[in-house]
């Protein structure tokens, strides 16, 4: 069976090829799942200038009619490489710390995404004023919730010595999911912009905020349930250096099986009812329902 006829968890793994669409159908959370491996695939960071050019310069061809010059295959390796640099709104060359497929090999700068929005994903640019308030507003919120936490647990002698520990164990849980608006374009089918939605910038708010706030879920709560298991080894209890190597190898792990998977939560174009939006769209187009791109 060529590559092209295969199926990754029941869907082709190269269907018939669509520009700018996904490779995997987004109606379902799995179809979304397997897009956002390609998205965050670290693969893609050693894409080099010449080979992103070829494929941007593939992609142009195939829009200029040329539909025969590569397989599905390549068109759709294509389209993932372009997409993973890009950014889908400016066509920009995002840098590689922000990238979405170097969130988790430069998770050790931008662990703190998970407290505030990544600038370099966001549906529209930011002032760098705003960024650094969030950023300072985020990162107080957060170790003021973890710090009285903290205080409060060791504080509580009610508590058995074992329940205190495995408690303060799960401190950054809360502390990173409770830590964690001018208008959004909106346009038809067609990729036509129709205007700009304060409505639409909201439900984007909503669904990245929910995003973020799972982020962490897997990445705080799996470490502390698989630690105690490679504890019980002496070879890690007897070396310090050990102990901290296997304990970043199982947060990077769970790091990287959470970032898909918070992902997929939401279609990154999502969709809106006009009867949702601001009463002025209702008479610009006489569509039902309009996209927007909610970023990631």
């Amino acid at each position: 069976m060529s590559s092209e006829e295969s199926t990754v968890l029941g869907f082709p793994e190269y269907p018939k090829f669509q520009r700018n669409q996904p490779r995997f159908p987004q109606e379902t959370f799995l179809g979304r799942y397997l897009h956002y491996l390609d998205v965050v695939d670290p693969r893609t960071l050693l894409t080099s200038d010449s080979r992103l050019k070829e494929c941007v310069e593939l992609l142009k061809a195939y829009d200029a009619g040329e539909k025969n010059l590569a397989s599905d295959r390549e068109l759709w390796e294509a389209q993932k490489i372009k997409g993973a640099i890009l950014h889908p709104d400016t066509g920009e060359k995002v840098l590689p710390p922000f990238r979405m497929s170097g969130y988790v090999p430069f998770g050790w700068i931008t662990v703190t995404g998970m407290l505030l929005p990544n600038p370099s994903n966001a549906s529209q640019p930011q002032p760098i004023s705003k960024f650094v308030g969030a950023y300072l507003a985020a990162v107080t919120s957060a170790c003021s919730i973890a710090g009285g936490l903290t205080y409060m647990i060791k504080k509580a002698g009610s508590l058995p010595p074992a329940t205190r520990l495995i408690i303060q164990r799960f401190v950054p849980l809360p502390a990173t999911s409770l830590a964690s608006h001018t208008g959004i374009e909106v346009y038809d089918r067609e990729g036509t912009v129709i205007g700009v939605s304060k409505v639409a910038v909201k439900q984007a708010v909503t669904d990245t905020a929910l995003t973020r706030a799972f982020l962490p879920v897997p990445l705080l709560a799996l470490p502390p349930c698989i630690m105690p298991f490679f504890e019980k080894f002496r070879w890690v209890q007897k070396s310090a250096t050990r102990h901290l190597l296997v304990n970043a190898i199982v947060c990077t792990i769970s790091f990287g099986i959470s970032l898909p998977i918070a992902l997929a939560l939401f279609p990154q174009e999502s969709t809106i009812s006009v009867n949702q939006l601001e009463p002025e769209f209702r008479e610009k187009t006489r569509a039902t329902e309009l996209y927007y791109n909610k970023g990631l």
